[in-house]
């Protein structure tokens, strides 16, 4: 099955999951809070900032940092990509708009693989002999950046908005003895407008949150368009804990690879990607913390040439030509 739809029925079971614990009474939680019975996580920006707010240490949401720690640093930014409901309820605004935009709300302007041009371009010509190779300053001019540019020092950045609301979230849950973010979080707001149609439904709950919380949803989802890149401070917390994640890292194989088998331009694999990166050149995009793992670019690769493995490969060491016309291993 293509991921891209994966993508979209995982949340939306997730959704139907917590929709009927809701509707049955079972205590299951939200995304945001989530458990059974006595058993409980939370979000961990959610539960880092109530201790803040607090000024308290609590054993649960010390357990459910740890917790979600340890899944950032073994899947990354996997949460964003196969679980979080927003980029599916972002499809919202499809309604607005006649183009097609990014449904990983991530701005960067990316069209899936099958309606991508450069990547029909590229499987098209797949068959057909390979061109004379370019050098690279061709190969950079095709592909739109030098690797060099300022551009890409931008998109290499460490740091980034997101990483400014962060800082933001947590000292206003300082300030104001609440973690005010979650008043906001579209995760949050996405399952607290279920359970208010569920009660306007079920029990004729009239209230002025069934009117308010569903709009601040569509507000965020219409016109931040560029929320999971621009302003989650969640996937920001993700991302800087990603950047210890070695499992799942997209891994190229140069025998495959069009460009180093070839000398062919390619850049399939960073035109795919919804979060930037560029897995030819790590330099040339953003930052492997960012990967949500959505395998996009193994998909969209017309060779094949990308793989996720769980660890990465050894590099066989590398040959030198001695004058004898032996090989030996380089030192």
């Amino acid at each position: 099955m293509n991921t891209k739809r994966l993508r979209t029925i995982i949340p939306l079971a997730v959704i139907a999951v917590i929709g009927v614990g809701f509707a049955t009474h079972v205590g299951v939680g939200t995304l945001s809070a989530i458990g059974w019975q006595d058993i409980s996580l939370l979000c961990p920006l959610g539960a880092l900032a109530t201790m803040i707010a607090t000024k308290t240490l609590l054993p649960r949401a010390v357990i459910s940092i740890v917790i979600a720690l340890a899944l950032i640093l073994l899947f990354a930014r996997a949460f964003c990509g196969w679980v979080c409901p927003v980029p599916v309820v972002s499809k919202i605004r499809g309604i607005f708009s006649k183009k097609t935009s990014n449904t990983d709300m991530t701005g960067t302007g990316v069209l899936p693989a099958d309606e991508n041009p450069l990547v029909k371009a590229a499987k098209g010509s797949e068959a057909a002999d390979a061109p004379a190779p370019l050098s690279a300053d061709e190969q950079a001019a095709l592909s739109g950046c030098g690797h060099s540019c300022s551009s890409c020092a931008e998109k290499r950045a460490t740091f980034d908005s997101r990483h400014v609301i962060l800082g933001g979230s947590l000292l206003s849950a300082a300030v104001f003895g609440f973690p005010v973010f979650c008043l906001i979080c579209p995760i949050g707001l996405t399952f607290a407008t279920i359970v208010l149609v569920m009660r306007l439904f079920a029990f004729g709950d009239v209230a002025w949150g069934v009117i308010l919380v569903p709009a601040l949803l569509l507000a965020e989802v219409v016109f931040f368009r560029k929320w999971c890149s621009k302003f989650c401070p969640i996937s920001a917390l993700m991302s800087l804990v990603g950047k210890a994640n070695r499992t799942f890292v997209p891994a190229i194989d140069n025998a495959k690879c069009r460009e180093s088998a070839q000398g062919t331009p390619c850049e399939v694999c960073a035109a795919v990607c919804p979060q930037g990166i560029n897995v030819r050149h790590p330099e040339a995009g953003m930052s492997f913390s960012e990967c949500t793992k959505c395998r996009a670019c193994v998909e969209a690769c017309p060779t094949r040439a990308i793989t996720m493995p769980f660890l990465p490969k050894k590099a066989a060491p590398s040959t030198v030509v001695v004058e004898d016309d032996e090989t030996v291993p380089a030192a």
